[in-house]
């Protein structure tokens, strides 16, 4: 399995690298968070560490998700209550905090690599429905050929529903998702925003509300 690691401290990197390669995985290490951004498509999971010198992991994890359902396992120092929670919302498939016990993390990536069913390749980015074309990639949609001018928030809703097609999506994971942080979001937003995008796509039925939960795009 190729795992890409993104870690800023040295000392971990070198003896995680050196502990997972030995077990038979490939290992591609980077130390920032835009290195990541650019790196996940070529693995198959990602550690991720939360203190990056550029960006906070949780960001990454955020951007990632918009685009991926690629296997993310957070490891880091920051085991207060809050962090877990919104690493967990944010769609990582598990926290794991420092120091990492290695028997522990391996037994971990197993499970996750169970959960998400892999298969060792990337997952598609382009989703359609019908003549509805999500490239989730390039950030653009189209209906019926034709470009539906999605503001960037629209979009992110959008790309948060299509990255798990026919699958329900909870209204406090969409926030968090799209704005970072549910507990900053304002509720309000996320309903004008999916007035505005229900409107451009117009095609009825095609985002279902599920009552008291969340949204579901097709299926």
């Amino acid at each position: 399995m190729h795992v890409l690691l993104v870690e800023d401290d040295n000392g971990v990197a070198g003896a995680l690298v050196e502990s997972l390669e030995a077990r038979g995985h490939t290992v591609t290490s980077v130390r920032r968070g835009g290195d990541a951004l650019i790196r996940h498509r070529d693995a198959d999971m990602m550690l991720l560490d939360l203190g990056l010198p550029d960006m906070d992991g949780l960001e990454v994890l955020r951007k990632v998700r918009q685009v991926s359902e690629l296997p993310v396992m957070v490891l880091t120092a920051r085991d207060d209550e809050r962090s877990i929670v919104r690493g967990l919302r944010l769609g990582a498939d598990d926290y794991l905090p420092k120091p990492v016990r290695l028997a522990e993390l391996l037994a971990r990536m197993d499970a996750v690599v169970r959960r998400a069913g892999l298969r060792g390749g990337p997952p598609p980015e382009v989703v359609n429905f019908g003549d509805v074309e999500v490239d989730l990639g390039a950030r653009r949609v189209l209906v019926g050929g034709a470009d539906a001018g999605l503001t960037t928030k629209e979009f992110e809703v959008l790309a948060v529903l299509a990255a798990r097609p026919g699958t329900a999506v909870s209204r406090q994971q969409l926030m968090d998702e799209v704005w970072g942080d549910a507990y900053l979001a304002v509720s309000r937003s996320l309903d004008v925003h999916l007035t505005q995008l229900r409107a451009k796509l117009d095609r009825p039925g095609l985002i279902a509300t599920i009552r008291g939960f969340g949204y579901r795009l097709g299926g």
